[in-house]
């Protein structure tokens, strides 16, 4: 079967709305989820109620033509509303939110009620949606597939928890025509309708457990995402390749191996699609797009994300070279695998790369995969999280650690007991500029010609950071201040 015959179906007949958006409706929040929701509901003629805490979104709302409630207002007349749409932000077990399942009155999200607008074609023909999900990585595959996608069709757009607000996406002028959707489990946890033309999830570990009550509760609702006709899966994850059962529609593996057929894989350094070729060449060797090597970001992370995205692009027949030319011009996003400094050496680079977005043990792991000698930097909240594995994984590789903030400690603790004889510094300081500048005069005295320099937390950064941007940013400022050029620079 031809990629133009995995394309989304035909739809000849549009989907009327659901009764339950007939209003009125209660929106939950006036964040950048509860304003968009609002302008769409309000495209639709219904009356509707934002319930907010804040005073100072009184002025918000009522621009919006909503009326404004107080979370216990909007409590005491749930009855009174035909829906809930409600921010990701807002738990299952918020007040308002269980009185309205007690209620019988369902509860949608922003990407749900998006979906039924587009699907019922309230703004035109039905849009494209390429949804992603994961427990890391996601926002890298989300850029690299709409770059490869703006090739294809430049009425693409990257949305949902990277780019433009999906509801803001819907009302854009000009048109978008290509949902690219980054999507949380908070999002796809309420969402009961949503069935994308691809849907793929990258990867699975613990995460959120505490909004989702388990780690299974978690993992069914990244499943969510495998409604439609394609599905694509990271199947070298275990825990994601036991999801294949519940997907509707056909499923994509992709993987760092060598394809089978019906994959996207590694074969002889090249990235290999074995799924969307003609039919009479499935047991051939497949379409070669480009190399595996110089993706960015550096590692197996990266690699592992431009295979998705790979796989979704070719879904929807996306020309290799299209999809090679999107590779070749991708740069990281900041805090996410970026080079942030490079020292030039005679007997080699000392490289320095923040990934301070890796803020739990999951995304630790893949950021320090495929890189031979490592000076860690890591530390923040743990919030419980075992920082065990990742240690025993990646220790032989590291030639030293460097450790900051509330966990400090206990990494240090770790790394004692598996590692004892590996030169670790834990910085005391509680100031955020001087913890990171001992980080860096550490680093300095360590790392030599050959090591990456990789802050790849394995936690959180609010103990002294007000978020993992600012814990990046400032790292890089320590590292460039204590490396210096040293015949090289910044990158």
């Amino acid at each position: 079967m031809s990629a133009d015959q995995h394309s989304r179906p035909s739809h000849d007949v549009p989907t009327a709305l659901p009764d339950c958006l007939s209003g009125p409706i209660l929106i939950t929040g006036a964040g950048v989820s509860g304003v968009g929701c609002a302008k769409l509901v309000r495209m639709l003629g219904v009356e509707m109620a934002i319930a907010d805490d804040n005073p100072a979104s009184a002025e918000v709302i009522a621009e919006l033509g909503a009326e404004a409630l107080t979370t216990a207002h909007a409590r005491e007349r749930i009855t009174e509303f035909s829906c809930v749409i409600t921010s990701p932000g807002w738990r299952p077990d918020s007040p308002v939110l269980v009185d309205a399942t007690s209620a019988n009155i369902p509860v949608l999200g922003d990407v749900e009620v998006a979906y039924l607008v587009d699907r019922a074609e309230l703004l035109g023909p039905r849009r494209t949606w390429l949804a992603i999900t994961g427990t890391n990585g996601k926002t890298t595959t989300t850029a690299m597939l709409a770059e490869m996608m703006q090739r294809h069709n430049p009425a693409s757009a990257a949305v949902g928890n990277i780019g433009t607000a999906i509801p803001d996406a819907l009302l854009a002028t000009p048109r978008v025509e290509v949902l690219v959707a980054e999507l949380s489990s908070f999002q796809l946890h309420w969402t009961h309708e949503f069935t994308p033309d691809c849907g793929c999830v990258l990867n699975l570990a613990e995460d959120h457990i505490d909004w989702h009550g388990s780690f299974a509760h978690y993992g069914a609702d990244k499943a969510r995402i495998l409604r439609g006709a394609i599905n694509v899966l990271g199947v070298d994850d275990e825990h994601v390749r036991a999801m294949e059962p519940q997907a509707a529609g056909r499923t994509v593996g992709f993987t760092l191996a060598e394809p089978e057929p019906g994959q996207v894989g590694v074969a002889e350094g090249w990235i290999v699609d074995r799924a969307f070729v003609p039919e009479s060449e499935s047991s051939g060797p497949g379409i070669r797009i480009r190399p595996i090597e110089g993706i960015s970001p550096a590692g197996r992370a990266g690699q592992l994300d431009a295979l998705a995205a790979t796989a979704m692009a070719r879904s929807q027949s996306v020309a290799p070279a299209d999809i090679a030319a999107a590779l070749d011009s991708f740069g990281v996003a900041a805090h996410r695998g970026q080079v942030v400094h490079q020292v030039h050496e005679a007997a080699g680079t000392i490289t320095v790369i923040d990934n301070s977005k890796a803020t739990n043990p999951h995304a630790a792991d893949a950021a320090l995969k495929g890189f031979s000698s490592i000076l860690w930097v890591a530390g923040g909240q743990l919030k419980g999280a075992d920082v065990s594995e990742v240690i025993r994984t990646h220790g032989e590789r590291m030639v030293a650690a460097a450790l900051l903030g509330v966990d400090a400690p206990l990494i240090a603790e770790h790394l004692g007991s598996l590692y004892p004889q590996l030169p670790v510094f834990v910085s005391t300081s509680t100031d955020k500029y001087e913890a990171m500048a001992e980080i860096a005069a550490f680093a300095r005295e360590h790392a030599v010609a050959g090591v990456d320099v990789i802050l790849a937390p394995a936690a959180a950064s609010l103990d002294m950071y007000s978020g993992m941007g600012e814990r990046g940013d400032i790292f890089a400022e320590a590292m460039r201040a204590a490396f210096g050029t040293s015949g090289g620079g910044d990158v």
